[in-house]
């Protein structure tokens, strides 16, 4: 079984291209607002097959409820202060450039400079020389890596691997790519006293039986999102020589590569034998440098595997924020330059979040919670089923009771935290329902005023 197996990109996106002409045509044709109202009824407007089911987001849910109820905040992974300095004051310096053209279009696959220092940086981690031209593809976001990346290498009835829980977005893009999920859950081996994210597994008979001869690739998060788990080199192992021996892709979204906390260490999956030929790693400068709002991300890997990313890429994004582009390339030149120093922000960030996420699990414990130490990233999972008889799960409506527990608190108590059954295939939901994520990237003074709303709510 061939890893490239051609994926239809062109044609699909010509055949669409025309579709969506002979729609407006045909709409336009009509030339009144009731008979646009009235076509735009029919079924042949409704959502695709495909894409039902997909078209409800957990994030579009609780943003919505954290807008109506205004709790405090800790659901959503993103900082609450101030980025660091040094590409905050290279963005604003670039808008001041004397170079007009740093303001236009840059290169589709990447702006020069930014590719560059990415291909720089990589490669003396993964001790191999990365074309910047060819090895290298900068996109809108982790999130948009991702897209490319599925799309691009997806045919239907492509069966890909998917570790639970996962990042909600794994799931629908694989489904609309026409791909088939095939889900293996992490399981805690203890879920009482301290826990740890290294207590979750997965079982590795369940694992080799999924792979087939309709296995396109598994799709692995180290350090993982929301567990934390930094996946060990034995476990990296058992999983790449299952890909070498199926010959199939891996996706590594390793977005928290620099956020894990010691003792622990990152490995890249690429690095292992003969895996670089066969992986596609994705990394973020929203979690990198504590910007996610200027969505900017990255691919990296051979360039017969970033080929049909690159396809994709230009015939939909086409190319990024240029000045964005640009102030992040210059973080990165700052930060190589300081790599082996405590200042580095690679380095100075795992240390900055260590004493937050030991103050979170500490105030999750004292109210009767079971928190799962992460090693890595900025979220923490917590057992609250001790605290059930405290939260009137009958007010709210979902099928899941991770939803009614964090609906509720979020309008009873004024903490919003993300249910982790949205991150689980349809079959295993029940296995995260006693869970809540949290995420602790926020200040301090809001960190203690959740664990003041906990411990006076649980008091009661």
């Amino acid at each position: 079984m061939s890893v490239m197996r051609g994926a239809t990109v062109l044609l699909v996106l010509s055949m669409l291209t025309r579709v969506c002409f002979s729609a407006t045509s045909k709409t336009a044709s009509f030339g009144t607002v009731k008979n646009i109202r009235s076509i735009t009824k029919m079924s042949k407007f409704d959502l695709p097959d495909r894409l039902k089911g997909n078209d409800k987001s957990v994030w579009v849910e609780y943003i919505q409820l954290a807008l109506q109820y205004k709790p405090l905040n800790l659901g959503q992974g993103f900082p609450d202060y101030y980025a660091p300095e040094n590409v905050t004051n290279a963005l604003a310096a670039v808008a001041k450039n004397d170079n007009p053209l740093l303001q236009q279009y840059t290169r589709g696959f990447g702006h020069p400079r930014l590719v560059n220092v990415i291909a720089k940086f990589y490669s003396k981690l993964i001790n191999r020389d990365l074309d910047p031209n060819k090895e290298v593809l900068v996109t809108s976001g982790a999130y948009e890596a991702l897209y490319a990346t599925l799309q691009g290498h997806t045919n239907p009835g492509d069966e890909w691997i998917i570790i639970e829980p996962f990042f909600d977005c794994y799931e629908p893009m694989v489904q609309t790519a026409g791909g088939i999920p095939r889900y293996i859950a992490l399981k805690p081996k203890s879920t009482s006293g301290t826990v740890t994210s290294g207590d979750w597994v997965f079982d590795r008979k369940e694992m080799e039986s999924l792979f087939n001869e309709k296995t396109k690739g598994i799709i692995l998060n180290t350090p993982h999102n929301p567990i934390g788990k930094v996946f060990t080199l034995d476990e990296l192992q058992f999983i790449a020589n299952l890909a070498k021996k199926w010959n199939v892709l891996v996706v590594s979204d390793e977005v928290y590569e620099h956020i894990v906390y010691e003792p622990y260490k990152h490995i890249r999956i690429a690095t292992l034998p003969d895996m670089y030929e066969r992986t596609i790693t994705i990394g973020s400068a929203g979690k990198t440098f504590s910007v996610t709002g200027w969505k900017i991300g990255w691919a990296y890997g051979p360039a017969n595997l970033l080929r049909n990313l690159q396809v994709i890429h230009q015939n939909s994004v086409y190319t990024c924020s240029t000045p964005i582009q640009e102030a992040i390339a210059i973080g990165f030149e700052l930060e190589m330059e300081r790599l082996q120093q405590p200042e580095c922000y690679f380095r100075s960030l795992a240390m900055e979040l260590l004493p937050k996420r030991d103050y979170m699990a500490k105030f999750l414990r004292e109210v009767g919670m079971i928190p799962t130490i992460p090693e890595g990233g900025y979220f923490m999972l917590a057992n609250w089923s001790a605290l059930e008889n405290k939260v009137r799960l009958n007010e709210e409506s979902d099928e899941n009771k991770d939803y009614r527990f964090t609906k509720w608190m979020t309008k009873n108590v004024g903490l919003q935290g993300i249910p982790p059954t949205a991150f689980y295939g349809p079959e295993h939901k029940t296995l995260a329902e006693d869970y809540v994520r949290y995420c602790f990237i926020k200040k301090d003074e809001n960190l203690k005023a959740a664990a003041d709303l906990l411990k006076k709510w649980a008091s009661k």
